[in-house]
This record gives C-alpha cells, structure tokens and sequence, in this order.
C-alpha cells in the first residue's frame, strides 16, 4: 500500500550530497465544511507542496512550505497523522497507514539534516570544530552559506598577501646571486639568447660556497609561485561562486518582491479575483471570503433593531383561505396554478427510493435533502428541508413568510424589494436585488409569489421567476438569478381537542431550486448551500415563533 501512494525519486542518492524526492497522495485538513480531502504532496528541493491532484500537479500549486525551518511532528493519539509548521502556517497531514506516515517523517526529517549544513559531534571535532564540509551546490544551498564564501575569501586574499611577500624576499635574493654571476663572468649581457643557469654559472665560477643556497631559494620561490596560483584560483572560484550567491539573492528579492505585490493585490478586489471561470481565486479562498461575507451579514442582522411595524400582524390581511379572484383573470394565472400545484405535491412526498436525495444537514427535527444537478457547468442541485415547529399554525407561518413588510427582518442577504405588481392580496409580482458578497457577483431576482390555501389544515407560499419588460435581466451591475421556491406547511393538533398554542405542531417542507445565471465554483456553492440553509431555515421559523409569542392563534 506504501508503494502505490509513495513514490521515492530513482535518481535521489543522498551519499553524494543531492536530496530525496517524494511524492504521494495524503489526506490535508481544509477546513471545518470540508474536513480532510485527499491532497497530491510533493517533497522536491527543500519545497514541500500540494496540488489537488496529480492530474493538477502541472498547473501550479495550491500551497508551498520551505523546509529548512520547519518542523515535523507527529500526532499524539493518531497513528497516521503527522504535522508540518513553518512559524504560523500549519499543515495537518494524514496517512493511510502507520507506516507511510513515519516513511514521510523519516524523509522529511532527512531532508532537514542534509539541508542545514550542520554535522554531528564526531563531524564537527574531525573538521576543527567547524561546519561540515559539502559539495559547491550543496553548500550554495545550506545556511549560512555567503557568511562563509566571505570569510574563505578574506582568507584566501590574506594567504596571497603572505605569498607576494615571499615572493618578493625570494625573488630579490635570486636577483642578488644573477648579479653575482654576471660579476663574475662579465661576457654576460641582457642579449644572451641562451637562458642562465644560476646553478651551473655558480659551479664553473669561484661562487660555489652559494650553490646549496640557490638550489634552496629556487625550490622555495617554485612552491610559492605553485601556491599562489592555488589561491588565485580559489578567489576565482569563491568570487564566482559569490557572484552566483547574489544572482540567487537577488532573484529571491524579486519573488517576494512580486509576491508582496500579489498579496496587496489580492487584499483589493480585482478583475483576477472576481467570480468567472478565469478566476485565480482558489476554491477555497473563495469560500472563506463568501464565509466571511455571510458571517458579516449575520452580524449586522444581530445588531440592527427592528423599526417598530404600523400595524399589528391583527390588522394585516392574512393569507385567505381561498384564490381570491382577481388572480384567476390575470395572464400569469395559469403558469401560477400549475407550478404551485406542482411544487405543493412534491413538498410532502417521500425522500427515499430512486428519487437520489441525499441527506446533508440534520439538527434537532430538521432534516435537509439536496440532489446534486449542474446544467452547463452550473449548480442547480435542488434542496429539500423538513421541518417541525410547535406553537405556530401553518397560515401564520406562510403569513411571515408571503408578507412583504416582515421580509427584511429575517432574510439578512436582502439589499432592495421593489413591489412590480400587487395582482391580488395573494400574489405579488418582485423584483430583489441582494446584498453582493465579494468576490461573487452581485444578483437580483423578478419572481411572481403566490400564497395558497390547501386540504388538512395546509398552506404553501410559491415563489417562481418571471419576466418584465421594466426590469430586464443582466443589463447592470447585477446578474439575473432564477427561482422556483415552495414554503408547504401543515399543522396538526390532537383528535378531539381545539387547536391551541400549546398542542398545534406545523410540519414544514422547505424546496428550492436556484440557478445562478453565472458562474461560481460547484464546491462553493454547495459549501454555502450546506452551511445557509440550515441557518436561514432556523432564523426563518424562530422569527415566527417569536412574532406569534402572545398573540391569538390564527387557523
């Protein structure tokens, strides 16, 4: 199992000083929506990255950590669970197994040992007590490498003073012993073409007390001139390699220079970022500032204080227990019975069997069902909740819910609701436009809403998108949205007794079916979709619950 989630590089051989390469699949912690997704990890010169997969791994990483100082610690408790940090950024890292996990600490904390240029106790003793010694490459590479370019370099400058001062001493004592000779032989002159043997001239004259003198400065001035041009090459070599040094710095102050920009850039909204399919903000970044949007939206919800309402819920219409007439001439007529026909029956039916909806949400008596769907390219997975709330009737429910005035009292994304046609006191014609969560578009909505009565004791609100000429759609800076909503609500009491607060209980079906009309990332949408319909669906009935709190109970 190892072997197909592992891959060791063949041409890694860390006896010459070169570094391990590895790659393989692990399970990275996300987020708290996400959880652990399986990530591609590549280990590949003192980077450690991850990709989304291997398919991805040519497109450029989604995230990187430097090696040289980071840590490797194992989990606690959980055998296969390994964390890699780098000052405040933490990777949390999953294994198949116990053994792959310790494979990759193994390789990883190898990797740390070759990179820092540091030796054991028995290395650094046999070297003076100093630093390991390690190929050019590798020492280019480990820390603290242009602190000792430097000081060789000093060292070496030093050791060619020395040399041009024996040189110097050397070569004026052999100057000495040629005058000497030419003295003593004066047939001698500079335009000799034979060259001067100081040697032989000092055996065939009367200078031969000198000989063992001249062999021995001559032997000196050859072993320094061999030592000289060592050093010369050494400074050549250490002043390329420092040249070298400070290419590489100057090339990393360029990337983090453009890196700071991109990270200006990417605290500003920009046409890079914004939602598209040329977006190049990732999936998950996207989320967390749609998160942030929604957290911040909730937060202004909280802190807002209701103006208080001209009318009591006593004074204001409720839904009518029949179709009221005026809507039964109206040229939207027949499209609103059929769709909230429709969307009544299927509120109430099953969840099971090969319909495919899958369970995504559940807390207390609610239940939230989705079915995943995507027509070209974007999400339109349609959402079922069921619900159960006691103390509130089903009319009073659709009541706060079909009700224009109560509307910006519990949906927290509303912007502006513009009333296009009040056909009668059970359908209304809006147009709605919503608060814009960067980096996604803003949307607006024009949708017809129809609120109905039904057999036992039932009432359902349909809200479904229409068009208007007055209100065309993706002609400003908001893109159009569609809707085919259905709040269906039914109450029951006990047999034989009146309704009251106390034994009434309303079960609620909650559908939706939204089309964004533009692109946005299928995981962030149904990340949202997970995390605000639960959210919304509980805001929704707790704020009736509390209108209704003292008030006669309206069958």
């Amino acid at each position: 199992m190892i072997d197909e989630n592992i891959t060791l590089s063949d041409n890694s051989d860390i006896e010459d000083g070169s570094n391990p390469e590895l790659r393989g699949y692990l399970s990275k912690w996300t987020n708290y929506i996400h959880g652990w997704q399986d990530r591609f990890i590549v280990l590949k010169d003192s980077t450690l990255s991850y990709y989304k997969s291997e398919l991805e791994s040519n497109l450029g990483c989604r995230g990187a950590l430097c090696l040289k100082k980071a840590k490797v610690k194992p989990h606690e408790f959980d055998d296969c669970r390994f964390d890699v940090s780098v000052n405040d950024c933490v990777w949390y890292l999953r294994a198949s197994n116990p053994e792959e996990k310790q494979q990759w600490i193994d390789v990883l904390e190898s990797f740390k040992v070759v990179e820092s240029g540091y030796g054991t106790s028995s290395d650094s003793s046999s070297n003076g007590g100093g630093l390991r010694r390690h190929g050019s490459v590798t020492s280019l590479q480990s820390t603290g490498s242009h602190g000792r370019t430097s000081r060789r370099l000093a060292e070496k400058i030093a050791e060619l003073d020395t040399y041009t001062e024996l040189l110097s001493k050397q070569a004026a004592q052999l100057q000495s012993y040629f005058d000497k000779c030419v003295a003593a032989c004066p047939l001698i002159h500079d335009d000799a073409v034979d060259a001067i043997d100081a040697v032989k001239l000092a055996d065939s004259v009367d200078l031969k007390q000198y000989a063992e003198e001249v062999r021995a400065t001559s032997a000196s001035f050859r072993a320094t001139c061999g030592a000289t041009v060592l050093a010369v090459q050494n400074c050549t070599e250490l002043l390329k390699r420092r040249e070298k040094q400070a290419r590489q710095a100057e090339e990393l102050y360029m990337a983090l220079k453009n890196q700071l920009s991109e990270v200006r850039l990417a605290s500003k909204p920009g046409p890079d970022h914004e939602e598209g399919p040329h977006s190049t903000l990732p999936d998950d970044e996207f989320y967390d500032a749609v998160e942030t949007g929604f957290d911040k939206m909730e937060e202004e919800r909280c802190a807002r204080v209701a103006p208080p309402a001209g009318l009591t819920r006593d004074q204001v219409e409720l839904p009518p227990p029949a179709i009221d007439n005026r809507l039964t001439v109206h040229a939207l007529w027949p499209e609103i019975d059929r769709i909230s026909t429709e969307q009544l029956q299927a509120a109430f039916e099953g969840v099971g069997g090969q319909i495919g909806w899958q369970l995504f949400a559940e807390e207390g008596d609610m239940r939230m069902y989705r079915r995943e769907v995507e027509v070209d390219g974007m999400v339109m997975d349609p959402l079922k909740a069921m619900h159960k709330v006691r103390g509130v009737s089903a009319r009073e429910m659709c009541h706060y819910f079909f009700n224009p005035r109560y509307r910006y009292e519990w949906e927290t994304t509303l912007e502006t609701m513009n009333i296009v046609e009040a056909i009668s006191s059970d359908a209304i014609v809006f147009h709605q436009t919503f608060k814009r969560i960067w980096p996604a578009s803003q949307r607006d909505a024009l949708f017809w809403s129809h609120v109905r009565a039904a057999p036992q004791h039932t009432y359902a609100v349909t809200n479904h998108s229409t068009t208007n000429a007055e209100y065309p759609s993706n002609t400003g800076a908001c893109i159009r949205l569609f809707v085919t909503v259905c709040l269906a609500c039914r109450t029951t009491w006990p047999a034989g007794e009146q309704p009251t607060r106390d034994n009434i209980s309303t079960s609620i079906a909650y559908c939706s079916t939204v089309n964004p009309g533009g692109w946005a990332p299928a995981g962030v949408l149904r990340a949202v979709y997970k995390r605000e319909y639960p959210k919304f669906l509980k805001r929704f009935t707790n704020y009736v619950v509390e209108q209704c709190r003292g008030k006669p109970l309206a069958m």
